[in-house]
């Protein structure tokens, strides 16, 4: 009988926590690396991560907390990534362990800003980890509710159906249902994607438009989600599956979103500082947006994407967002 692999969660933001508190449903030990000395010592004392999720407890004896990213690299079989993006490429640094034979997991919603490659993509190319040790963790799913335990759905990509399998099963619970899948690339772009619409919903909704407008939005976005990744990634797929629509959704409209609330926060006349400062937490579809933007404009062939367009517009070239979304009304259907 084969030892059980052992599991670390890399990060320790909201996400990460969540994931951290989903395994410790079923694991009897999970690494966890944070960078900051004072919430290991805070979670050690006090049993809870201090700046995230407060009220989640934690069993001590089940953690195996690090401040050192190789000291977990070298402990864990299973490496589950949910670092911010626009902090993954100085993390990863920092990586001394050889990591190719590992199974790499990305909950990261966003590309490397430094490498413009998704998590997956980085990770094969600069540490050359095969294709089918990459899985991604997709929603739709708040680590807010994970906290309060109420019934959520995450969707595991890998291209090895086993490994996608047991990744599932230690993410599992009564409150949490699972689903696997071999879209990769798809699902690592919708992650992404969706933050940069649920933006756009912010936008909007801090403009003043309302639910009628905002359906409209929403339609169009999961189109636009659907070109943007056959584009990059041709392979048949049900856009309408939870990964891609059923995220979006979520990450448009509910109250947990802080991608909605940076955008909502803009329109109502925040500068994109201010915004970020005044939530103190990362917008992932802020870097997104320059992201998808940029890849799109270097594809051969650009597909049409007036939603991304808009966010890019507003967030980085100072464009009033009155005035852009007005003109965005004109494109939708």
């Amino acid at each position: 009988m084969s030892k059980p692999l052992k599991y670390a969660v890399f990060g320790s933001g909201s996400w990460a926590t969540a994931i951290v508190k989903m395994l410790s449903e079923n694991l009897d030990e999970i690494g966890w690396y944070m960078r900051s000395v004072y919430t290991k010592e805070h979670l050690l004392k006090e049993h809870h991560n201090p700046s995230y999720l407060s009220s989640v407890e934690f069993r001590i004896d089940q953690l195996k907390l690090s401040n050192d990213i190789n000291e977990m690299a070298t402990y864990a079989d299973v490496l589950i990534f949910a670092i911010p993006s626009a902090f993954m490429f100085g993390e990863l640094e920092k990586l001394t362990t050889n990591v190719s034979e590992k199974t790499i997991v990305s909950a990261v919603k966003g590309i490397i800003p430094e490498s413009g490659l998704l998590v997956g993509e980085h990770f094969h190319d600069i540490y050359q980890v095969p294709f089918e040790n990459i899985a991604v963790i997709a929603g739709p799913c708040h680590a807010e509710e994970v906290a309060l335990e109420r019934l959520s759905y995450l969707t595991i990509s890998c291209a090895d159906p086993d490994k996608a399998h047991d990744i599932a099963k230690n993410l599992s619970s009564d409150y949490i249902k699972t689903t696997i899948s071999d879209d990769i690339i798809g699902t690592e772009y919708a992650v992404m994607l969706k933050n940069i619409y649920a933006i756009a919903a912010g936008i909007a909704h801090g403009l003043g438009y309302g639910d009628n407008f905002q359906s409209v939005l929403m339609s169009n976005a999961i189109r636009e989600m659907k070109r943007f990744i056959k584009k990059m990634h041709k392979m048949k797929r049900n856009i309408n599956n939870s990964a891609y629509l059923g995220d979006l959704l979520v990450t448009g409209y509910s109250v947990f979103s802080r991608n909605r609330m940076f955008g909502n926060m803009i329109g109502k006349g925040y500068t994109v500082k201010s915004a970020q400062m005044e939530m103190n937490m990362v917008a992932e579809g802020y870097y997104a947006a320059k992201s998808a933007h940029d890849l799109n404009q270097t594809n051969k062939r650009k597909t049409k994407t007036p939603i991304i367009d808009a966010v890019y517009a507003i967030l980085y070239q100072g464009k009033d967002p009155k005035t852009v979304f007005k003109k965005l009304t004109e494109k939708l259907d």
